[in-house]
């Protein structure tokens, strides 16, 4: 039965895809640093002129709110609430900002990369 399909000069892959190869299983590797290095990395922002401050993590998780005195008001919980969540969503942007720059110089700007 003769072999069909195959590539000339053998049974490999030719040099250019093996090249190719090597270069996705780098830039698999350096995919995966990257996103060890954002895990470990904490994201901060303020609302309300400093009076709220969320912290959160690079695997997206709140990990602290801190609150000024004075913006704890019982008659005004819904002003407490709309700095909370946007301090957590600025925190969050930061991350996602973070996180697509660095996929951006991995995949050098390759169109259909991230």
């Amino acid at each position: 039965m003769a072999k069909r399909g195959g590539f000339p000069g053998g049974g490999g892959m030719p040099g250019n895809m093996q090249n190719l190869m090597k270069q996705a299983q780098k830039m698999q590797r350096q995919m995966e640093e990257q996103q060890k290095e954002m895990e470990t990395k904490e994201f901060t922002a303020t609302a309300g002129g400093n009076a709220v401050e969320v912290t959160v993590s690079g695997t997206r998780e709140v990990l602290k709110v801190k609150l000024q005195e004075e913006v704890v008001d019982p008659e005004d919980i819904e002003m407490l609430e709309d700095l909370i969540v946007a301090a957590t969503n600025e925190a969050l942007r930061k991350v996602e900002e973070e996180s697509t720059s660095a996929m951006s110089k991995l995949t050098g700007g390759m169109p259909g990369m991230f």
